[in-house]
């Protein structure tokens, strides 16, 4: 399966109809999980945003391999990535601006603000009455 940026915006509009989703990143051998809300897209690509003094910004920096999941309407996706961080100022700006909530708490010039694309991602979403539907981007 070719990976196909378009792709992308189906697994965001997916992570935004749920509100809330969760990522998943390693502590060492221990698995961490913590909902999140940003999910965006930038340049074709799925982005979503933290803080570079919270654990999951260490976390994804030792090891970028990460998974999201949200549930919504009787399904659920669950993306397989790796997260890759983006410090260009253009990048974080672009969130702030579809997420004007994070602008009392973030700026893009903070040396805080960081935002992650996803890379070599696999999505699925599944229900119970349904077969998966397997994409990539």
């Amino acid at each position: 399966m070719k990976p196909n940026p378009e792709n992308a915006v189906i697994a965001q509009q997916f992570l935004k109809k749920c509100g809330t989703y969760f990522l998943a990143t390693a502590e060492g051998d221990q698995p961490r999980v913590r909902p999140f809300g940003t999910a965006e897209i930038f340049e074709g690509k799925l982005y979503i945003q933290t803080g570079k003094v919270k654990d999951v910004y260490k976390q994804l920096i030792a090891n970028p391999k990460a998974e999201i999941s949200g549930f919504v309407d009787g399904e659920w996706i669950r993306i397989a990535c790796e997260l890759v961080p983006d410090d260009r100022l253009e990048a974080k700006q672009d969130m702030l601006d579809k997420n004007p909530m994070l602008q009392r708490m973030y700026k893009a010039d903070d040396g805080n603000t960081i935002v992650f694309w996803c890379r070599n991602a696999k999505a699925t979403i599944s229900s119970f009455t349904a077969p998966p539907k397997v994409f990539e981007f």
